[in-house]
């Protein structure tokens, strides 16, 4: 496999004489994506080969909490149960406003208006989950809960353009394995099925014609080069960029500023978007990195407010910690401060890496120990009390709910400084696809014998600013399940 940025080439057909294996559709990745895809492939009669580069299935999405963002169509059980309607318009829009501003309609509107019916198939797979709801900030509490507010549903803009709801869906599990899970469940409903996986496989080349058109890949199995034929299409579901420094300082630069915590089971090279690269395909919003601040738990913390080096303001704190890490990343310099008072004060997590900067009696005390301008964080923590105290928040649209007068000492900074606390992230950007997952090229052409999901495509979530938890694996196994389809179709006799 070649290293760096540069596209793959892949190998010319008229070069492969003879083929090791053969399937309908092959599929390169064997994450939530991949397992959806080979699902319905098999399901819709097609013969399955999965190639997979680690020794087992999984890929990232067995490391994330499981929640799956649903909704629509009135409710899933759980909203319904909690006392919710999710009508589909809100969902709608809730999804197109988190998009930004080149959300794809299509795609949003499709995932809108089936998803109710994606719940059904996830737990007709035996994907479990319960009818009970968790309310407040949570971030995947491993409680075997199902229900939470995953996004900024409930925070300003969003809440004044589409009615909130929480839709972060977690399957029954107790623990951080909610991900693992899910794939897992996946992946043994894929194999009852008749697909065939091929672990420690590394497909390193698209193999195409003259025309450009897709016909097999080129991979090392257990040592060995072999070329795999694929009747229907090869889907692409191979992770994202995330591993790759060369790619991530071409697209994503900005990622430099951060520590390295980057969120991958270890195989989101680009190895995937660089194949496709080979053969004509367009990748899009390359340069969109999701990242996020875990400045809750406490869920008390969500009342303390974030200022940066020079004691201004800059978010409203109730916003999802993906959206408000987006904002510190834009803020001069890389000192971002969470303010709190002895009231909502507690110790922060382990994980967060965020530590106490600075404790005093009073705001001015803090100003000096923190060497910002005489009268700046104490101007802003001023304004910031008056408006509390009455409910209100005029700078920022902080619900009520969430707001607070810092005003019982001792007061104190916690350093929630970039570099320094944890903000793990990944990427969004990904090859151009159809919903159905066909690959297009430069030219916005079909690449023939094509097709992406997961994050080897820009899917769902490609804006990080309005990234809510639970839409990557929900575009993973939603528009995996369509990839598979199509490639199946385009199978002979499919």
């Amino acid at each position: 496999m070649a290293a760096g940025n540069a596209p793959t080439r892949p190998v010319p057909l008229r070069e492969v004489a003879h083929w090791d294996l053969e399937a309908d559709v092959v599929i390169v990745g064997y994450g939530s994506a991949g397992a959806s895809a080979a699902i319905e492939a098999a399901a819709a009669g097609a013969s399955v080969l999965i190639l997979e580069v680690a020794s087992g299935s999984g890929g990232t999405s067995a490391m994330a909490g499981g929640d799956i963002y649903l909704g629509g169509g009135g409710g899933t059980p759980a909203q319904r149960r909690a006392g919710f309607e999710d009508r589909t318009e809100d969902f709608q829009r809730y999804m197109m406003l988190a998009g930004g501003p080149d959300a794809d309609a299509e795609r949003v509107r499709l995932y809108a208006d089936s998803a109710l019916d994606h719940f059904r198939w996830l737990t007709e797979q035996g994907i479990p989950y319960r009818d009970t709801y968790l309310p407040g900030k949570r971030m995947a509490p491993g409680t075997g809960d199902c229900l939470i507010w995953s996004g900024s549903e409930d925070a300003w803009p969003f809440n004044v353009e589409a009615r909130p709801c929480p839709r972060g869906h977690l399957p029954e599990v107790v623990g951080e394995m909610g991900g693992r899970v899910l794939v897992e469940t996946l992946a043994r409903r894929a194999e009852a099925l008749g697909a065939r996986p091929y672990f420690d496989a590394r497909a390193s080349a698209l193999v195409a014609d003259e025309a450009g058109a897709v016909h097999g890949v080129a991979a090392q199995i257990d040592g060995e080069w072999r070329r795999v034929r694929a009747r229907g299409g090869v889907i692409l579901c191979a992770g994202g960029f995330v591993l790759n420094a060369d790619m991530l300082r071409r697209y994503a630069p900005q990622v430099a500023r951060l520590a390295d915590d980057p969120l991958s089971a270890g195989y989101d090279d680009g190895s995937g978007i660089r194949m496709a690269q080979g053969v004509g395909a367009a990748a899009i919003h390359m340069d969109e990195l999701f990242t996020t601040l875990p400045f809750y738990p406490p869920e008390s913390h969500v009342k303390g407010i974030l200022v940066n080096e020079r004691g201004q303001r800059f978010i409203n704190e109730d916003a999802y910690p993906g959206r408000v890490a987006i904002h510190c990343l834009r803020q001069v310099g890389d000192r971002i401060y969470l303010l709190v008072d002895d009231a909502i004060f507690e110790q922060p997590t382990e994980l967060s890496r965020i530590e106490i900067a600075a404790v005093g009696g009073s705001w001015e005390e803090i100003e000096r120990e923190l060497g910002m301008v005489e009268g700046t964080l104490v101007s802003t923590v001023a304004v910031h009390n008056r408006h509390a105290a009455r409910g209100e928040d005029p700078l920022f649209h902080k619900t009520a709910k969430w707001l607070k007068s810092l005003d019982e000492p001792p007061f104190a900074a916690l350093a929630c400084h970039i570099g320094q606390a944890y903000y793990p992230f990944f990427t969004l950007g990904g090859l151009h696809t159809r919903p159905t997952g066909e690959v297009l090229g430069v030219d916005d052409a079909v690449i023939a014998g094509l097709y992406a999901a997961g994050r080897t495509a820009c899917g769902l979530p490609r804006s990080a600013e309005g990234y809510s938890s639970g839409m990557s694996l929900g575009d993973c196994t939603f528009f995996g399940r369509l990839a598979g389809r199509s490639a199946a179709g385009a199978a002979p006799g499919g």
